[in-house]
């Protein structure tokens, strides 16, 4: 038990410090062919953020755990939107666009919609007996990315985009060529060395404690993953960076469902064992309470934040209770 412990720790600080560095080499080797910072916000930033649930899930359908990979994501945008929005809220009350009102925030709602939509097979299908995100469905949910992409690059280019993918001026510093192919090739190591660890230690305590691989997917391994996001917008609310707060949360469920769940699923299916209707009706109901705080005066209250982390809470002991 304690090795495992080890190799989950070791494996999550892998994964987040390789996530940085490559995000950080990544953004520097953009800005030396004069790539646009908004272009860079909207791919290289949001897709670093993501990195560390994109590579923990992919190791964990090739390994043979695919209702980690599911919990993870379920857990990573529970955790997104009730405890990252709640903690942020709690340090400094945010403010909230109309756009990301109208817009980012009902799609990020529509992924919510649409994971149980393709997951849920039995509640649809009563001649199945298996909850299965198959290839199929995978390439369904890449189409909703590349759709979001779309619409979220046209809306750059018209110059209203709010918070998505946003990215503070100059976060990293000019890098030399030398220094650009060390932070991808150490954050290229950092990911797959520690995605490894992460996953074999997660699966170990899981096997270890008896607890399903889909808890420990949707508590211990969705946590952990969802650090750089949770640092991300804590430091933006104390700084009364809004847009980036939440933009940050709405960007990263987006691309955990549509992206890394798509990906996933279309290299293997991904079995949802031990992923319940409950999880999904949570992690909707969670969306349509933060879409209800952020319409009722476009701002998030300290009290709203602190309603937001108690519904976590809540979440976590029924978990542990089940």
């Amino acid at each position: 038990m304690f090795l495992h412990i080890i190799m989950v720790v070791v494996g999550a600080a892998l994964v987040l410090v390789g996530a940085d560095k490559l995000t950080d080499g990544s953004v520097a080797l953009a800005r030396r062919f004069s790539i646009p910072e908004m272009v860079i916000g909207l791919t290289i930033v949001a897709f670093g953020t993501s990195l560390p649930e994109f590579i923990v899930s992919l190791f964990a359908s090739i390994d043979g755990a695919p209702a980690m990979s599911v919990g993870n994501i379920v857990g990573s945008n529970l955790f997104n939107t009730l405890m990252i929005v709640g903690v942020s809220a709690v340090v400094c009350p945010i403010v909230i666009s109309r756009s990301t009102v109208s817009k980012d925030i009902p799609l990020s709602l529509l992924a919510s919609i649409a994971l149980p939509a393709l997951a849920l097979d039995t509640l649809w299908n009563g001649h199945t007996d298996a909850n299965i995100l198959s290839r199929g469905d995978g390439i369904v949910l890449l189409c909703f990315f590349a759709i979001f992409m779309a619409y979220t690059f046209s809306m750059a280019r018209s110059g209203h985009v709010d918070g998505v993918g946003e990215v503070p001026q100059n976060p990293v510093p000019q890098l030399s060529a030398w220094r650009i192919t060390l932070f991808i090739i150490l954050g290229i190591a950092g990911l797959i060395g520690g995605g490894e660890l992460f996953v074999d230690g997660a699966t170990g305590i899981a096997r270890q404690l008896g607890v399903s691989e889909a808890v420990i997917g949707l508590t211990l391994v969705a946590g952990g993953t969802s650090l750089p996001e949770l640092a991300t917008s804590v430091v933006a609310a104390r700084k009364g960076k809004s847009d980036i707060a939440i933009g940050n949360v709405v960007g990263s469920n987006l691309f955990n469902i549509f992206w890394i769940l798509g990906v996933c699923s279309t290299v293997t299916p991904l079995s949802v064992q031990g992923i319940q209707w409950t999880d999904f009706a949570v992690l909707l109901g969670s969306m349509v309470l933060f879409w209800f705080f952020a319409r009722t005066k476009h701002r998030v209250a300290r009290w709203e934040g602190a309603v937001l982390v108690a519904c976590y809470v809540a979440y976590l002991m029924m978990l542990l209770m089940l």
